[in-house]
């Protein structure tokens, strides 16, 4: 990390966080990010397991950022795998009241830090029905798209542009992807080859728009 390097702080799930060493086979696609931008961004993942939008704020976890966050960096923000969670009412936000009020909280504390906040739809899962794969988390990704055009704030569709790559590639070849090509149970988390995939898709994303440091990718 140099002085002059734009941080890009990721705040999301399981799907995204960097996975221990021992970890061989599992990742998430915050731990390859930086393997398509430059050096003058430095990636800095607050990405873990079992949050929602609701308990990454009240763990203090966004606190953490918003304290090393500066003017000109950026916070990345992908929730809605663990806000779906309705047995789970710790973590549950509904899609169009609370999830929203949480998103928004994101958005104010990167802005209030001169940072800039972009939103990330959940990325898909490994579902498939009647010859389609399924977008698991409509009502969130139509929420945060809500969010997205009341805050004006960049958002990136991780969900349509994944569904789109397992569309493009067949089930066959999108399977080792996800860790149920492993353990055969695991639908949603990615190996390390998905991981990767998925952060050349975010990266791909983030070359489509106009925000500052899409010169800075490269794949």
């Amino acid at each position: 990390m140099t002085e002059n390097q734009i941080r890009v702080f990721l705040a999301a799930d399981s799907t995204v966080q960097t996975y221990e060493i021992s970890e061989k086979e599992q990742g998430g696609w915050g731990e390859f990010l930086q393997d398509y931008l430059t050096e003058d961004i430095h990636v800095v993942n607050h990405a873990i397991g079992g949050r929602s939008s609701k308990t990454f704020v009240e763990e203090g976890r966004l606190n953490k950022i918003v304290e090393k966050m500066k003017e000109g960096d950026y916070l990345f923000i992908q929730m809605g795998h663990n806000d779906a969670t309705a047995s789970k009412p710790e973590r549950y936000t509904d899609p169009f009241t609370t999830y929203k009020d949480y998103l928004k909280m994101y958005i104010e504390a990167a802005r209030n830090c001169q940072a800039n906040p972009v939103l990330i739809t959940p990325v898909a899962r490994l579902h498939k029905e009647n010859g389609r794969f399924i977008n698991d988390f409509p009502d969130y990704c139509q929420a945060m798209k809500e969010v997205a055009e009341e805050e004006n704030v960049v958002l990136i569709d991780l969900m349509t542009k994944s569904l789109r790559l397992f569309e493009a590639i067949g089930y066959d070849k999108t399977l080792p992807f996800f860790m149920v090509s492993v353990n055969e149970t695991d639908f949603t988390h990615f190996t390390k080859k998905g991981a990767k995939q998925m952060a050349k898709l975010v990266a791909e994303c983030i070359k489509e728009t106009e925000l500052p440091i899409s010169k800075f990718v490269y794949y």
